[in-house]
């Protein structure tokens, strides 16, 4: 079976990647868990799971690991953490970064966890969903590995609140109507259905949080946002010839004047199984 979280953007199969952009994702997932932004983002998620020592919690879509080392430092000695994620290099990096806590990692399908019906105290599924091919169906898995009284925690972006300014008027938009499907998955607008979809999975108690990220540099938005990231080769952009060279001088004018501005909406959706 084709794994659930498979799309075009290099996030979502990193294993058929070459090894120059398998190196450079890598690469960002890392940046990523370290910028303060996505750190805000993280830390609302923590306060909507609500941790507690002595659980089994899922990460499902574990990326290197980070968040799921935080999880276990939450659970203690008596809790564990599965952390998933479809990648076999991802893992193995995961693996590689091992801080010696209660962390389970494996490869897997996070839409066919292959795990008993309420195994898990609780969820954390990070910017995941926006991946897959069915996010419901994925939801419904998540849901079903989790224990009556669970909480599932989603954390998604809304690449439809993506904006820019301090660049010419109408370019950001020429440039993203060419990259998007390839820098951005073609489920745009996950996260701001996340809440919908946690009340039509049935669960109660829902809250949606959105968390705008500001980032007021080319180098601060270039760690989250690849389409202003000039390490990104050129080869994985799809625009007609000139327009990443024009847009990406553009972006870097606008950082030497201090007027670059780019912001964008990661939502925090959280519920608990009936």
């Amino acid at each position: 079976m084709e794994p659930a979280q498979k799309d075009r953007t290099p996030f979502s199969d990193i294993d058929a990647l070459s090894g120059q952009m398998s190196e450079i994702v890598l690469d960002a997932l890392t940046e990523m868990g370290r910028h303060p932004e996505i750190q805000r983002v993280r830390q609302v998620a923590f306060e909507t799971l609500r941790p507690a020592a002595g659980q089994r919690l899922l990460d499902a879509g574990s990326g290197s690991g980070e968040v799921a080392r935080m999880l276990a430092a939450r659970v203690g000695g008596t809790g564990e953490v599965l952390a998933v994620d479809h990648s076999s290099a991802v893992t193995a990096a995961a693996i590689s970064r091992h801080d010696g806590s209660n962390v389970r990692y494996s490869t897997g399908d996070v839409a066919a966890l292959g795990m008993p019906d309420e195994h898990v105290d609780g969820v954390w599924c990070e910017r995941v969903l926006q991946h897959v091919d069915d996010a419901d169906r994925t939801i419904g898995e998540l849901v079903r590995v989790t224990r009556s009284g669970g909480r599932i925690c989603l954390i998604d972006t809304d690449w439809g609140s993506l904006a820019f300014d301090g660049m010419p008027a109408g370019l950001g938009a020429v440039v993203m109507a060419h990259v998007s499907g390839h820098f951005t998955p073609k489920q745009h607008d996950m996260g701001r259905t996340l809440r919908r979809r946690l009340v039509a999975a049935g669960l109660r108690d829902v809250t949606a949080t959105p968390v705008t990220c500001l980032f007021a540099s080319p180098a601060s938005a270039a760690v989250v946002l690849p389409m202003v990231n000039p390490r990104v080769p050129v080869e994985a952009w799809a625009t007609p010839p000139g327009l990443r060279d024009e847009w990406l001088a553009c972006v870097d004018a606008a950082g030497q004047s201090g007027t670059f501005l780019a912001v964008l909406t990661i939502w925090v959706v959280a519920g608990t199984k009936g």
